[in-house]
């Protein structure tokens, strides 16, 4: 049943905020908007009354799906102000499109309330690292490549798929941890989200998801009302966060995405088992 006007119109308000507030981090942060979209959309959805056994899935296809349009205009300003690493990119792609096309056939298969969980402890932990992190830590002087590459390239996608997000929660610390300056990890990040949330969605919206309280205009696993207002307004937004990541210092703008992202995690945990 269609929420009444009343319910719908604020619900249309809080999801343009949202989106804007979203974009500006695709930009900021090299993330796609997804750190915040996934526990947004959960939340508004829950409160309209459409908590079914798969909402976390419609969750993180919805997401994904405006990744795709918000990341490549981060990638695309970045690669403006020559931040965008290719060859980074296009060594790691294949495994990332890989890793991203397994994580749909595992996230259609779980429990939204452990695609939940996977949220908060992975957010957690990347969060911690980049909050706290040492500029210095060093896996390496150079972006790895051969077994090592093949192995963490479809890792990458397979987990940031599981968690609705881009590339940057887990690209961006990545790339620091192996030499790359912060800025153009972020940058080459937003690449990343391209190449994890492409396949994904197509995934997504071919997935035929229980019929059973669906919010409406659900295609798959992508709700289509919560994409077009908040594509809408990210589009608007990234290149505003652009700006802000290139006239700040590196070490606050970790600090920035690390606090963000445990907050978050926390409040899904907390959906989670409170």
């Amino acid at each position: 049943m269609m929420p009444e006007f009343y319910t719908a119109l604020p619900m249309l308000l809080m999801l343009a905020v949202i989106g804007a507030f979203a974009g500006v981090m695709a930009g900021l942060l090299g993330v796609g908007g997804g750190i915040i979209l996934v526990p947004a959309f959960y939340y508004a959805f829950s409160g309209l009354g459409y908590d079914n056994a798969q909402l976390m899935q419609i969750c993180l296809g919805t997401s994904l799906a405006t990744i795709i349009f918000t990341s490549v205009r981060s990638v695309l300003s970045h690669h403006k102000k020559g931040a965008v690493d290719w060859k980074i990119l296009r060594g790691w792609a294949p495994g990332i499109a890989l890793g991203a096309v397994l994580g749909v056939v595992a996230a259609t298969g779980l429990r939204s309330a452990t695609l939940t969980a996977v949220f908060g402890v992975l957010g957690i932990i990347v969060g911690i690292y980049l909050a706290f992190g040492n500029s210095a830590w060093r896996l390496g002087e150079v972006m790895p490549t051969g077994i090592k590459r093949l192995f963490a390239s479809p890792l990458l996608g397979f987990m940031s798929v599981l968690m609705g997000i881009g590339g940057g929660s887990f690209g961006v610390p990545i790339m620091t941890l192996f030499g790359t300056p912060i800025h153009r990890a972020v940058a080459t990040a937003a690449g990343f989200g391209v190449i994890i949330a492409v396949p994904s969605v197509a995934g997504f919206l071919l997935a035929h998801p229980p019929v059973e309280n669906l919010p409406p205009y659900t295609i798959g696993y992508v709700n289509i009302v919560a994409f077009l207002v908040v594509i809408s307004m990210t589009l608007l937004t990234a290149p505003l966060g652009v700006k802000i990541a290139h006239a700040m210092d590196p070490k606050p703008l970790k600090k920035v995405f690390g606090f963000f992202l445990i907050l978050v995690a926390l409040n899904m945990l907390r959906k989670t088992f409170f």
